[in-house]
């Protein structure tokens, strides 16, 4: 499929889907004028907190990241703070621009600091390091999803989901051990492009052969996590909702379920709803539901949008530049 022809899909695929959003709102929407109360009545104290937390929860996971390239390329490696400034650049691009642009969006954003960025083979080990740094996420997500499934009061089609996402998880951890391979190793050189790119990306998944840096690696992930759990937990509440940490953890599981399939920035809507179900289960009413997802999805996005902007000006580049750069490499993936 060309291009053109998958631009056409995806264009298919969010008109469908923001089409069922709309009939959503319309037929089943919230009281608006006691979304707007609820939101009027908001903790900034509370918020701001939240915010803070989420900011450290991407550092973590920026370090994690670090990690897992000084384990897919042999050295020279990064500076550490290049690596954080490209991280959040790719949280700024999956907020602005449909897809999972910001994951190509940050390699391409390091390789322009990487030492010897000429290197063969450097950029398929890097999109290794990026799958190798979400399967290491894999294990404190399905450790929430099972304290939720145990502890959580949450609807059978969420309890379905969420059963649904830890299966799949199983998986990509299985297989990315299974491709992943040391770039200590060597071995002998494919004969063909595909098979040196093939080679390469499983040297980026490297990290999952050494237990000790994967420990390291899941252990940044871990602690983003909890930070984020206590982000979720505090903007509760800014909402003065007590609930016990269980509900926060809900709501953080079923939120990123909903996050799987990007179809526009931030799923804006689908996320709400999303938010909305596991809250539903604790007798919190749609309307203030609806406007503590808004403002949790605000909240998240303010640290993207804030450093994302702050280490885009650091790079020199424009959203323009970053949007056509991400688009030139993801076509020659």
């Amino acid at each position: 499929m060309g291009a053109r022809q998958r631009r056409l899909l995806h264009l298919v695929l969010i008109a469908v889907a923001a089409a069922g959003v709309v009939v959503l709102l319309v037929f089943h929407g919230p009281n608006w004028a006691q979304v707007g109360h609820a939101l009027a009545r908001m903790s900034w104290w509370w918020a701001a907190a939240a915010v803070f937390l989420n900011f450290v929860s991407a550092v973590a996971r920026a370090m994690s990241w670090d990690n897992v390239i000084n384990e897919a390329v042999p050295p020279p490696h990064p500076r550490r703070v290049d690596v954080i400034s490209a991280f959040f650049v790719g949280i700024f691009a999956n907020g602005v621009l449909p897809g999972r642009v910001g994951e190509v969006a940050r390699i391409g954003v390091l390789m322009r600091r990487m030492p010897e960025r000429d290197r063969p083979g450097l950029w398929p080990a890097m999109i290794g390091s990026v799958l190798a740094h979400r399967i290491l996420e894999v294990f404190p997500s399905i450790a929430l999803i099972f304290w939720v499934l145990i502890e959580a009061h949450i609807q059978p089609a969420a309890r379905t989901a969420l059963w649904g996402v830890a299966g799949a998880g199983v998986a990509f951890v299985a297989i990315g051990v299974a491709l992943a391979r040391r770039h200590e190793q060597g071995g002998v050189e494919a004969k063909d492009r595909f098979g040196a790119l093939l080679a390469r990306l499983r040297e980026g998944l490297g990290i999952l052969r050494r237990p000790i840096p994967s420990l390291v690696s899941a252990g940044w992930q871990t602690l983003a996590w909890l930070l984020q759990l206590g982000a979720v937990y505090v903007t509760l509440l800014a909402f003065n909702i007590h609930l016990p940490l269980v509900a926060a953890a809900a709501v953080l599981a079923v939120m990123n379920v909903a996050l799987v399939l990007p179809l526009w920035p931030g799923n804006l809507g689908v996320t709400q709803f999303a938010i909305a179900i596991p809250l539903a289960a604790y007798g919190i009413p749609t309307s203030r539901a609806i406007a503590y997802g808004l403002a949790l999805q605000a909240i998240e996005s303010s640290v993207g949008y804030t450093f994302g902007i702050v280490c885009l000006a650091r790079e020199g580049l424009s959203l323009g530049r970053l949007r056509a750069m991400s688009a030139r490499r993801a076509d020659t993936i």
